[in-house]
C-alpha cells in the first residue's frame, strides 16, 4: 500500500462525506437564514423559534434524501472492497 493509494481513499472519502453532508446543511442554512429575517423583521429573539423549524426541516430533508444517501455510501464501500486486492498487491 503505497502513500498514494491512501491519499487517494481519504481524499474520495471526503467528497463522499461532503456530497452526503450537504443536504442536511444547505437545508439547515437556508431555514436558519429564513428563520433569522423572520426574527430581525418581527424583533422576536426566541431560541426556539429558530432551533425548531431547523429540526423539523433537516427532518424532512433526511426522508426526502436518505436512500440517495445510503445509496451513495453503498456504492462507496463496495468500491473499497473492490480496492482491496490492488492495495494488498495481489492484483
Amino acid at each position: 500500500m503505497n502513500p498514494e493509494s491512501v491519499i487517494d481513499i481519504g481524499q474520495a472519502a471526503l467528497i463522499v462525506g461532503a456530497k452526503l453532508c450537504a443536504p442536511l446543511l444547505i437545508t439547515a442554512l437556508v431555514v436558519g437564514f429564513a428563520i433569522s429575517l423572520l426574527q430581525s423583521i418581527t424583533q422576536i429573539q426566541e431560541m426556539t423559534i429558530s432551533f425548531v423549524p431547523k429540526l423539523i426541516a433537516v427532518g424532512i430533508a433526511l426522508l426526502v434524501c436518505g436512500h440517495w444517501m445510503i445509496s451513495e455510501l453503498i456504492a462507496f464501500t463496495h468500491e473499497l472492497f473492490a480496492r482491496i486486492p490492488a492495495l494488498l498487491g495481489g492484483g
